[in-house]
């Protein structure tokens, strides 16, 4: 009997992109990055899709990043499609409110200057795009 293989259908591409971000100091000198949105490169078409908050689902922050590997140290959701619902629902748990308030946000908590001059921010849209910056701090 004779197979054949047949490709897997799906998306060939690398998605690139970039998310929209400010960082700011504080008072205190300390950092504070607020998410703006996430622009991405979508090169099956060769558009690029703007998308704002309500279209990430997730961002994470490195907040002394090392330019070797990406060590989450923040996490944060957003996004308009009820996050907690869909969070709390995988878990199959309740979650406190108030914790979950506190990471349901589009500005980070302030943090210290890091010591390798650097952090880098990661975010995921709803699409499962994921893309990545590096900032000097």
């Amino acid at each position: 009997m004779r197979t054949s293989r047949r490709p897997a259908r799906g998306n060939r591409f690398t998605v690139f992109g970039e998310p929209d971000i400010d960082v700011e100091s504080t008072e205190d000198g300390e950092l504070v990055v607020r998410l703006n949105g996430v622009d991405v490169y979508d090169p099956t078409t060769g558009e690029v899709r703007s998308g704002d908050t309500d279209q990430v689902a997730l961002w994470m922050i490195d907040t002394d990043y090392n330019e070797e590997s990406f060590f989450v140290r923040e996490c944060y959701f957003t996004g308009g499609n009820d996050p907690y619902r869909r969070l709390k629902t995988a878990l199959k748990a309740d979650i406190d409110a108030d914790a979950w308030a506190s990471l349901y946000r589009t500005e980070s908590r302030p943090f210290p200057k890091p010591t390798s001059g650097k952090i880098a921010v990661k975010v995921i849209n709803d699409y499962g795009d994921e893309v990545m910056k590096v900032f000097d701090a």
